[in-house]
């Protein structure tokens, strides 16, 4: 041990390793500071460009950018009212009244502080966590890690979303999207219409962007007008870091609070705020001003956050199961790198494990010192018009997805899936129990018949197996004694009925069409190939059928109904563009890379759109037009590259980056 622990010290005080780190703090940075985007969408966008690299180079790169989005993304919380991210979503309580109030600076050096606070702590819990478990990792078996798949699954579908039979049928849509391809027990193709592009499976990066970034990109799109109404930052900074200070014991049970959410997987950022705001308020002798611009309401969720991030890497280092949606996208990452997160990390790669941990705390420094020395210029960023912005989000997106295969059914899978997120987040569907759901669908089916190929059915009864199993159930019932009734109370209820029903009954009904037709393409396949996706289907149909009943039936006063069109932050406002007018704009563009390639297409989108979008000057369009493309241009050749090709480039030999 002494051996690996030096080892990873040298490893983390190279100079490359920090030039990586650094790396990645700057891009999670980057992200974080575009409001709805997160660790989910800036890993995506990260994991294409690691092809080639070694396994530290690449790892530094993404410790950085995972311990710096829950920092980073506070500053749109605090600035604008708009959660950064899902695990930034309580800040916005507390802190944007501070920022109304003309005390931002403190709101911001009171969060960085916590965060790194927070961070450190949560970096020092799994150091020790990783010495105390090595023993007992080393007895798990495929059956015991199929059995915690599983057991991460029902903490996903019972705890995730407002509704639980959504929670369920989310990941129940993630796994059976994640069974799409090769089953991995005969080679038989599923539910892939004999296509070679669906044969190989979904690729993990385009799912991630399809259901995180499209979604909110074109929601805020929607919302017009600039990000931020105001660019002043007020004066306390140093008071900020001195509340953290006063409150250093609060700062230390919330992290406590955040390490262990993070690590029960399917937990993670989506909820350990909300835990540690709820904390707070309830423990605290007077709560009078919680929600009008208390400090320990940017403290608490903060100092959680970001130690999550520690506890999120405890399931997906030793069990190879993500704690988070971030954690998924990481446990792809490290797949694509060609490290198998498992026993094996403290078995034959300890060293390597310290060099993660370690690397997340300093990543933690690095972010928070950085956020201090740039708040000011980006509180001017957020003054821009958000019609500006989306052409790059839009271009990066695309660009990134298309690298995933190089295929330009990468695209098109990002469109498809994307709308079905745009469906996920005005219905209320949990989009991150999905993404489990569809990143565990790989491993709970391997698991599964590599315990049944070793034990036979047998390995139901072994010890550890029935210890988790106990866990399992113990995790269900609590989760559903404390989850949410389905009832609105009366006041929402008086509001709903004046819904239209129909569009959710829709939804619903293409769910249970989605779990029939699965179970139809099950039944043509052998036994060991037909199991999986038949098992699922057969589960969540019952359920799916539920929720259909419920919303056909216009039970305007359950929760299965929320409509964000008519409950969320567009409702009753007029002139706003319905869904479909942005969701045309996307697909023109992603017609036109089919028909011109990417280069030409991109140019001219962002023409198009700005001239058509904004009352900007020619001369405006054309010099964003210039930098934008301009920017991915450098990235490909720097990178190394590949701009997605169309009809024009298959019959034309044309110059780079044109071809």
């Amino acid at each position: 041990m002494l051996e690996a622990i030096l080892s990873a010290l040298t490893e983390i005080t190279s100079g490359a390793h920090l030039l990586y780190l650094f790396g990645g703090v700057v891009m999670g940075l980057i992200v974080g500071i575009f409001p709805g985007l997160g660790g989910i969408v800036g890993l995506s966008l990260l994991l294409p460009f690691l092809y080639g690299m070694d396994a530290t180079s690449a790892l530094a790169m993404l410790i950085g950018l995972v311990a710096v989005i829950p920092t980073s993304d506070t500053f749109t919380s605090v600035l604008m009212g708009i959660p950064g991210s899902s695990a930034s979503q309580a800040t916005v309580l507390d802190g944007f009244p501070l920022a109304k109030k003309g005390e931002a600076a403190r709101a911001l050096g009171a969060a960085f502080s916590a965060s790194l606070y927070g961070g450190i702590i949560g970096a020092l819990v799994l150091t020790l966590f990783i010495v105390v478990a090595r023993p007992v990792i080393l007895l798990f078996t495929s059956a015991e890690l199929f059995m915690l798949t599983v057991l991460g699954l029902s903490m996903v579908g019972v705890l995730a979303g407002n509704c639980l039979p959504k929670g369920v049928l989310a990941c129940g849509l993630g796994l059976l999207l994640g069974a799409l391809g090769v089953a991995p027990a005969t080679g038989e193709f599923r539910m892939s219409f004999d296509n070679a592009y669906l044969g190989d499976g979904l690729p993990l990066v385009v799912i991630g962007l399809a259901m995180f970034a499209v979604p909110e990109i074109i929601d805020l799109l929607r919302g017009g007008g600039a990000i931020s109404r105001s660019a002043g930052l007020g004066k306390g900074w140093i008071q900020g870091v001195k509340d953290m200070w006063a409150y250093r014991w609060l700062c230390t049970r919330c992290a406590g609070i955040g390490c262990i959410i993070g690590a029960l997987p399917g937990l993670g950022g989506s909820v350990v705020d909300w835990i540690a705001y709820g904390h707070v308020k309830q423990t605290a002798k007077d709560s009078s001003q919680f929600g009008k611009g208390d400090i320990r309401g940017v403290l608490a969720p903060e100092s959680a956050n970001n130690a999550k991030e520690g506890g999120g890497l405890i399931p997906t280092l030793l069990f190879a199961i993500p704690g988070s949606g971030s954690m998924a996208v990481f446990l792809g990452g490290m797949e694509l790198i060609g490290l198998e997160p498992g026993p094996n990390m403290v078995e034959g790669k300890l060293n390597l494990t310290y060099v993660i941990i370690w690397s997340l705390a300093l990543a933690n420094v690095l972010g928070a010192g950085s956020c201090l020395l740039i708040s000011k210029f980006v509180a001017k960023l957020t003054t821009i018009k958000y019609v500006y912005l989306a052409p790059f989000m839009i271009m990066v997106i695309c660009f990134a997805a298309f690298q995933a295969t190089r295929d330009l059914g990468d695209l098109m899978v990002l469109f498809t899936v994307g709308l079905l997120g745009i469906l996920f987040k005005r219905f209320g569907w949990p989009r991150p129990a999905f993404l489990i759901g569809f990143v565990l669908a790989d491993n709970s089916e391997t698991y599964l018949y590599q315990a049944v190929q070793f034990y036979g059915w047998d390995f139901l009864l072994r010890t550890g197996v029935i210890i988790i199993f106990v866990l399992t159930i113990a995790s269900v019932w609590f989760g559903a004694r404390n989850a949410p009734t389905g009832e609105t109370d009366l006041a929402d209820a008086t509001i709903a009925k004046t819904k239209n029903m129909l569009p959710q009954a829709m939804f619903a009904g293409f769910v249970v069409f989605l779990f029939a037709w699965g179970l139809y393409d099950g039944v043509q396949h052998s036994f060991l190939g037909a199991v999986y996706p038949v098992g699922i289907c057969v589960t969540m149909l019952p359920i799916a059928i539920y929720l259909f009943y419920v919303t056909a039936k216009n039970k305007t006063e359950h929760a299965a109904n929320y409509d964000y069109e008519v409950e969320g932050d567009h409702a009753g406002r007029e002139g706003v563009p319905n869904l479909a007018y942005y969701l045309m704009w996307l697909a023109g563009f992603i017609a036109a890379v089919m028909l011109v390639g990417f280069w030409l297409a991109i140019t001219g989108f962002f023409i198009i759109f700005l001239r058509a979008q904004s009352d900007a000057s020619w001369i405006r369009i054309l010099t964003m037009t210039g930098c934008g493309v301009g920017f991915i241009t450098a990235l490909s050749w720097i990178m190394v590259l590949d701009f997605p090709g169309g009809l024009l480039q298959y019959y034309v030999e044309l110059p780079w980056p044109l071809s």
